[in-house]
């Protein structure tokens, strides 16, 4: 099991972003939010890192490139949480916030979805419960964009840890269910949310 000071004292991964540098010196223990006690594949732990380009502190980036998502510290430093992504032309760039957060949440898939997928969507069009085996997660945050209202996009948990790092989904981002629940914890309403573009 992870403990908290081996996650903190944890170097950057090799899926690092561009942007981002290694730590040169790994924060004390009191410096940054503790990591979630759940055991996890190593390769997606979340880690403590120091930004090489300044970032406002308290914001969501995802970068599709490397499959990061990075909440913001002062100091000039985040929290790398590994990510899954939509895939092909799913995925939608760009900038948003978060207008809404939800526990547990219900799931209902969309039009498109149930369109290009009806044999597994198409019993959910009047929605899923939340729970353990919901796409959703233990976790959501609802992506809005000013004077549009509910993009359909979510950061969300996942039971499923081998789709992190790729891009599979429907066009959300996704977490493992432990680092899902960690983020939500220290998010508020009305974070803005950047989608980086992919190259």
């Amino acid at each position: 099991m992870m403990n908290r000071r081996h996650f903190l004292a944890a170097g950057l991964g090799t899926l690092a972003a561009p942007a981002i540098a290694q730590t040169a010196n790994a924060p004390q223990a009191d410096t940054a939010p503790a990591a979630p006690e759940l055991w996890t594949p190593d390769p997606i732990m979340p880690r403590v890192i120091r930004l090489a380009t300044p970032m406002n502190p308290g914001e969501i980036h995802v970068d599709p490139a490397t499959f990061s998502l990075l909440w913001t510290l002062p100091g000039n430093r985040a929290i790398r949480y590994a990510v899954g992504i939509g895939r092909g032309d799913l995925y939608e760039s760009g900038e948003f916030f978060v207008g809404a957060k939800k526990e547990w949440p219900s799931w209902t898939p969309t039009p498109e979805m149930i369109e290009r997928n009806p044999r597994e969507y198409k019993q959910w069009e009047d929605g899923m419960p939340g729970g353990p085996n919901n796409p959703l997660g233990a976790r959501a945050l609802y992506l809005f964009v000013p004077g549009r209202g509910d993009s359909f996009l979510r950061i969300h948990g996942t039971n499923a840890p081998r789709t992190i790092g790729s891009a599979v989904s429907n066009g959300c981002v996704r977490l493992v269910n432990p680092h899902v629940q960690h983020l939500y914890e220290q998010v508020p309403l009305n974070t803005r949310v950047v989608l980086g573009a992919k190259a």
